[in-house]
């Protein structure tokens, strides 16, 4: 789960303080019994006219939206661990749709280029979102919301009344009893008691948290960590680096030409390469050319091979792919066993920038 405050807790309305751990990623909890029982109000739906645009639909409101359970979700297309909650809420938006249910995906942006509506547009289409998507990169119904939390979900009921709320991955089929239970309240009735099953898809697919030891990682100045290439690095300035002969877990470098930003690393010359050890099934790097219309070509090596059966969905078995956008990649998802690995990646044309890497 990613926080906007990395090191606060959530505090969501004056008669609900959940303290939330700000871990990048977490295991899901334990799924609930789906017995109906009291839910607490939680506030009310506030304004969503804070939306500089809307996609799949014209502006909604709270007041057109009484008589209605309403789900709404808190998204960053870059964000892993919102990719593998879609899956879920792409479910209940199709099963509850004739139902009485509307959901709302509200997307707030973590990075600059996630604010641009073009980059956004493709990001429904890669995850099969029909349903209403408000565009909230001026952070005005974030802050309605007093939300701290990518991925956040809200559920409304009939009456404009929050009555639950999730934070992070997991407790899916609760969110989806309590889905249920409103929607009985509000007179709705038919939909049965059984969960969704949900088509995940490449990096939508639940982590393998037994054999997570990797943890998101920026690879801007602000916020890195494990960052070991001899030197002091400069910021904003062309710096030439080397990765070191061997690293430790969750250790990364630089090798070539690169400018340190304080959000991002960009590629200042041709086969410019990082290099990171890690241990998880999945890595993934949110990254991609600086501007719409060009490419970037990259090859992965994994323990200084091609990754085989090991690569990704966004790279081939001998490791190559090409960044076309500004989104996060899929580089690796290894079978079993699990172990700690030594990740490379070439790029063969200058220009690339890399924010984050994460790991499932």
């Amino acid at each position: 789960m990613k926080s906007h405050l990395l090191l606060a807790a959530a505090m969501f309305a004056a008669s609900v303080a959940t303290s939330i751990g700000s871990l990048a990623q977490e295991r899901p909890m334990q799924t609930m019994t789906m017995r109906a029982h009291p839910l607490p109000i939680e506030g009310t739906l506030p304004s969503l006219a804070g939306a500089t645009t809307w996609l799949n639909s014209q502006p909604l409101t709270p007041e057109a939206l009484r008589g209605k359970v309403v789900v709404v979700d808190f998204w960053t297309y870059t964000c892993i661990n919102w990719q593998r909650t879609e899956p879920y809420v792409r479910a209940w938006a199709e099963k509850y749709k004739d139902q009485g249910l509307v959901v709302i995906g509200v997307h707030t942006p973590e990075f600059g280029f996630e604010k641009n509506v073009d980059n956004i547009r493709p990001a429904l289409k890669m995850f099969r979102i029909e349903y209403p998507v408000a565009v909230d990169s001026d952070y005005g119904i974030w802050n309605a919301f007093g939300n701290h939390y990518w991925p956040a979900v809200y559920v409304v009921d009939a009456n404009g009344k929050i009555r639950h709320h999730q934070f992070g991955e997991g407790e899916y089929e609760r969110t989806e009893a309590v889905i249920q239970q409103l929607l009985r309240e509000a007179g709705y009735s038919g939909m049965g008691n059984d969960a969704v099953e949900v088509d995940a898809r490449g990096s939508e697919v639940a982590a393998d948290w037994d054999n997570l030891r990797s943890q998101e990682n920026y690879l801007g100045r602000d916020k890195a960590e494990g960052f070991v290439s001899p030197g002091k690095p400069v910021l904003g300035k062309t710096g030439n680096y080397v990765a070191p002969r061997s690293l430790r877990l969750n250790e990364w470098a630089l090798s070539g030409d690169w400018t340190l930003n304080a959000g991002a690393v960009a590629l200042d010359k041709a086969n410019g390469r990082v290099v990171y050890r890690f241990h998880a099934r999945d890595l993934h790097l949110v990254m991609g050319p600086p501007s719409r219309g060009s490419s970037i070509r990259f090859r992965v090596l994994l323990d200084g091979r091609p990754p085989g059966n090991a690569h990704g969905t966004d790279v081939d078995e001998q490791g190559y792919g090409t960044a076309t956008e500004q989104r996060l990649y899929q580089l690796i998802r290894q079978p079993k066993p699990i172990a700690d690995r030594v990740f490379e990646i070439e790029f063969l044309d200058p220009g690339v920038e890399a924010y984050v890497f994460t790991f499932g």
